[in-house]
């Protein structure tokens, strides 16, 4: 059995718990199509005693949705417009047990020793999916909203998890932070680069991304700087950072003063999730994904 490998575009926003009602009204409002009920997913992450995996910056899971299973591996990729796009393979499994040899034609296959692969950490969540169909400059796109709220869990260790994720399935890329910008008019978002993966190895004690001050010269240096933040429970402490870059991203997507407000806010030692319930932090980050993407 062969895994179709394909490229994952998609905007992934973390929100508030309180929130989440409303988000999931403003989404309805804007749906084609929607699932009538969230479904449960159970997601389990495995990598080797050493973290190869982790360390190779990929992704591999088994997933538990009513009575299918479907195994998953992902690489990071890169960060385009707002969202990232990466390379996914996928599998059914007839049950949760993890095949290897699935994985004997991924890039995967001579990088770590698949034979010392376990459970690591799990993502357990309800999922309510909508679809859209949006119309932009460049064309009509069809995007899959997932709205997903539940934990990452590892051993004793337990975080919750709370998001929504805008992947594109056809048509023009410019949609995702289009319907983006339009959730976060409505609701306090924040444009999180962190993925759950990453968390959960945050929250298993593995690795955590650190907040990288000098990494924040550019547009996705600075929204890895925020993520770190936020994940770690942290402000970012910006003395010192050139933000030439940011801010010039901010000039050419319109916001210079919502930015120069933003960071002084940061600056001042306000927390990653205040700033995320003020609601000027996921704004001012959709613009500037559109003027300053890598």
């Amino acid at each position: 059995m062969t895994g179709e490998a394909h490229v994952e575009l998609e905007v992934k926003l973390t929100i508030k718990p309180d929130a989440l009602h409303r988000a999931r009204d403003v989404l309805t409002d804007q749906a084609s199509d929607a699932e009538p009920n969230p479904v449960t997913l159970r997601n389990i992450y495995f990598d080797t005693p050493d973290f190869a995996l982790n360390a190779q910056r990929m992704a591999l899971r088994v997933r538990q949705k009513d009575s299918r299973y479907i195994q998953t591996l992902k690489t990071q990729g890169e960060f385009v417009d707002g969202g990232h796009r990466r390379m996914e393979w996928e599998w059914p499994l007839p049950t949760a047990e993890l095949d290897l040899t699935l994985l004997a034609e991924t890039p995967l296959s001579d990088k770590v020793d698949l034979h010392q692969l376990k459970p690591v950490f799990e993502t357990n969540f309800e999922r309510q999916v909508l679809m859209i169909t949006e119309s932009a400059s460049g064309g009509e796109a069809v995007v899959e909203v997932a709205v997903d709220q539940g934990r990452i869990l590892s051993g004793e260790r337990v975080s919750p998890l709370c998001e929504v994720e805008f992947e594109l399935k056809s048509g023009n890329p410019a949609v995702l932070r289009q319907l983006a910008l339009k959730l976060a008019a409505s609701v306090p978002v924040f444009l999180n680069v962190i993925s759950k993966a990453e968390q959960g190895y945050h929250l298993a004690g593995v690795t955590s991304p650190a907040p990288d001050v000098a990494g924040a010269v550019d547009v996705y240096g600075f929204f890895r700087g925020l993520s770190a933040c936020w994940l770690r429970h942290l402000p970012f402490d910006l003395g010192g950072a050139d933000l030439s870059q940011v801010r010039q991203a901010a000039g050419a997507a319109g916001v210079s003063a919502e930015f120069e407000k933003l960071a002084n806010q940061i600056t001042s030692g306000h927390s990653i999730d205040a700033l995320m319930a003020e609601g000027l932090l996921g704004q001012v980050q959709l613009a500037l994904a559109g003027a300053g993407s890598r």
